[in-house]
């Protein structure tokens, strides 16, 4: 950028470092090594900030304009400011920041501005001129109009020169989440012998951003990236981005492009077409493949077949990568040359028992101590507490007594109606499409159940709540303005009621009780607080640092949510291995 290409309007901090304290290697990423240019400014909230030498504003400026306390001579540097954030003390320590004392501001700094020698003595005499009780050393604004007048032309070398050339891979991560994809893809830069640089993180659930910014301290994260032009986006290699999943979710209401959330596929089209990285890492739920019969998928291909990437799609699980846990997951991954390939992993498997932390405490409740009281802890490793399947590894309210002691008789009609409600037959009868469980009239039920008091006990289990008595559900197709189709479930007052059971999956205070020798179920958001482990004899609920494992992260990440919070995060995660494979099949496309 060229100084004279600069808009008149835009605003400056004047700012020092002190080369005694080796603040200028800090600042150019020399000593810590670092590709970032960060510049810091003791943030100062009361009246003594004057006095401090700090800044009270939060007012991001356009640009920086750095020079050497010690020697006015020398010329300033100039340079665009992309970012700004409030860094504590201790995480000014993290940074290896010499010295620090109190919180600072701390700006993120672009490509230094390409100017003939800028006459700092005179910007220094000025700014005394005009406040005479200026603090020696203290930072404070001017504008560009400012800066130019105080040019003279004589060639300079940029401050930015001294700093040594790395390899970098720089990348941008959207809709971050607590960081998954961009994890992965630095594990896989720095096995190449790169350096990876986040330029840009955008996320907007509030605990998520505090994972990232207790994570990367200096960084600022961005908020809503419809509100972001492309512009205001630093230049990268490669683009990531976990696009919302929950509108093609099979946890959601599968609405896709009809839900907001769908469309944020088109922001990540934006800013391909705008910014022509060399490749891009997209993840999705496997919903996705058979969306609306496939058509959004087909969208999401149509529009990046446009813009001129050559990209793959494949639906991998993590259980192969290492990670005990069935996670399946679309990737898309492209460059502007060539598709990379995404077939042929290696296979690596692990069980529960490798993630397990040992000795945590257990959990007491009714629940809790009724069910040890039928089963031993190993008794119910594998086992699912849910009136949902039949099987020999399902526990069922009925087998516990929890809403009331029934008969054998009444047990039997109840696994008989379990299957049955299931059979495609009955939706055909019923008249309405077909879906798993549906309600059955005691006519219905008399034909696969033979009991001469069947109705009294639909009667007793109904009143225990075991069953009720419910329409049942039709199916709704609606399309909006754009043409996006979506579906779901209503009850259909014009059709017979009939008997059902009651509880899904997630009635229970535990859905599943994990056995160390198997992997884990996929980690949904919505039951992740259900599923329990055995530990001293006991249960208790996976720990969040075992969630962590169960998708890969390294265990130094730091995680300092609720317990819900966390869950909630993790649930809505990628697997850190498997985007490490991903990744390095596109680093291999691009010849890293």
């Amino acid at each position: 950028m060229q100084i004279a290409d600069i808009q008149n309007n835009s605003t400056v901090l004047v700012g020092t470092y002190r080369t005694e304290k080796a603040q200028q290697d800090w600042i150019l990423g020399i000593k810590p090594v670092r590709q970032e240019i960060l510049y810091n400014v003791r943030f100062n909230q009361d009246i003594f900030a004057a006095r401090n030498g700090g800044i009270t504003s939060l007012s991001k400026p356009d640009f920086v304009l750095l020079y050497d306390y010690h020697d006015l001579k020398k010329t300033g540097h100039l340079f665009e400011c992309l970012s700004q954030s409030v860094v504590s003390e201790d995480e000014m320590r993290f940074m290896q920041y010499p010295e620090p004392n109190g919180s600072y501001v701390v700006y993120r700094l672009g490509e230094e501005v390409d100017s003939d020698f800028i006459d700092i003595e005179t910007v220094i005499n000025e700014q005394i001129a005009r406040e005479p009780n200026h603090i020696e050393g203290a930072p404070f604004l001017i504008s560009i109009e400012d800066v130019r007048r105080l040019i003279k032309p004589e060639a300079i070398v940029k401050l930015s020169a001294t700093c040594e050339k790395r390899d970098v891979i720089r990348f941008i991560d959207l809709f971050a989440g607590i960081g998954g994809i961009r994890c992965g893809l630095e594990q896989a830069i720095r096995e190449r012998g790169f350096e990876p640089v986040c330029v840009f993180t955008s996320e907007i659930k509030p605990y998520a951003v505090r994972v990232l910014h207790d994570n990367h301290p200096a960084e600022t994260i961005t908020g809503d990236i419809t509100k972001v032009e492309t512009k205001d986006i630093p230049d990268f290699d490669i683009l990531c981005a976990g696009f919302p999943c929950q509108a093609f979710s099979s946890a959601g209401k599968r609405k896709g492009f009809a839900d907001t959330r769908g469309t944020m596929f088109f922001e990540v089209e934006r800013i391909l077409r705008d910014k022509q990285p060399l490749g891009f890492i997209l993840e999705n739920v496997e919903g996705l493949v058979n969306h609306d019969g496939g058509r959004t998928l087909q969208v999401i291909v149509e529009h990046l077949s446009e813009l001129n990437y050559r990209f793959t799609y494949r639906v991998l699980n993590s259980r192969f990568f290492g990670v005990p846990q069935e996670r399946k997951r679309i990737y898309i991954v492209g460059t502007r040359n060539d598709a990379p390939d995404l077939d042929n992993f290696p296979v690596v498997q692990s069980t529960l028992a490798d993630v397990l932390e040992e000795g945590l405490p257990t959990e007491h409740s009714q629940f809790i101590d009724n069910l040890l009281a039928h089963y031993n802890v190993e008794e119910l490793y594998g086992k699912s507490i849910k009136d949902k399947r039949g099987g020999d590894t399902n526990i069922h309210s009925w087998d516990l007594g929890l809403k009331g002691e029934i008969s054998q008789a009444e047990k039997e009609l109840l696994e008989c109606l379990m299957r049955e409600r299931r059979k495609k037959q009955w939706a055909e009868e019923i008249g309405i499409d077909w879906m798993d469980g549906m309600p059955l009239t005691t006519a219905q039920i008399s034909t696969f159940y033979h009991n001469p008091d069947l109705q009294q006990m639909l009667d007793h289990l109904s009143a225990l709540g075991y069953v009720k008595y419910e329409h049942p559900k039709k199916l709704i197709r609606s399309v909006d303005a754009r043409g996006n189709q979506s579906t779901y479930r209503e009850p259909d007052p014009t059709k017979p009621m009939g008997y059902n059971i009651v509880a899904g999956k997630l009635s229970f205070p535990i859905s599943k009780v994990l056995s160390p020798e198997e992997v884990a179920p996929t980690l949904v958001a919505m039951d992740m607080q259900k599923l329990y482990v055995g530990d001293n004899g006991g249960l208790r609920k996976l720990s969040l640092r075992e969630g962590l494992r169960l998708c890969g992260y390294p265990d130094n990440i730091v995680f300092n949510v609720s317990e819900s919070e966390g869950f909630d995060l993790l649930g809505n995660t990628v697997v850190v291995p498997v985007i490490k494979a991903v990744a390095g099949r596109l680093l291999e496309t691009l010849n890293y």
